[in-house]
């Protein structure tokens, strides 16, 4: 299977894929805000044959500093290698942009959820580091930070 990542928004498609995913994305007004992100924030696809099978959004905190803020596969296709093909086209772009750190936030540990242990399993294999866990953040569970340092601290950074 050879699948494209692309940077390019496609709000049917992000639909159609928050939607086959509702133990991840199971709000409308969720999905919503996800779809709409993706007119205002860099859109990477994954594509094979015009169809998106992955998305991931990006955002820009600070010019060091980027989130990714929206992650699906095709579930059908979970395990593929698709989403990884994805985080590393974001992060190729991120180092060449000059930023330092990317995080993302998923439900935390607290949680008990097979679904989301391993959607941090996929984040700890791709090199992120666990940072922190929060209460209340954007739902009534458990946030977990987790960082990925994208390129050391140079020099002029050193006190």
């Amino acid at each position: 299977m050879t699948v494209q990542v692309q940077k390019r928004s496609d709000p049917q498609g992000v639909r159609r894929l928050l939607e086959a995913l509702p133990s991840w994305f199971g709000i409308p007004d969720a999905i919503d805000g996800y779809v709409a992100a993706g007119d205002t924030m860099p859109s990477y696809l994954a594509v094979q044959d015009d169809r998106t099978l992955g998305v991931a959004l990006v955002k820009r905190h600070y010019a060091e500093s980027a989130e990714l803020y929206l992650m699906a596969v095709d579930p059908l296709l979970r395990r593929s290698g698709i989403g990884r093909q994805l985080v590393h086209a974001v992060v190729d772009d991120l180092r060449g942009d000059g930023v330092r750190f990317l995080q993302v936030k998923t439900v935390g540990e607290s949680f008990p959820d097979e679904g989301y242990a391993e959607t941090r399993a996929f984040y700890l294999a791709l090199g992120f580091t666990p940072l922190e866990e929060f209460a209340l953040v954007s739902w009534d569970g458990p946030t977990l930070q987790l960082v990925m340092a994208l390129a050391p601290l140079g020099p002029e950074r050193v006190t």
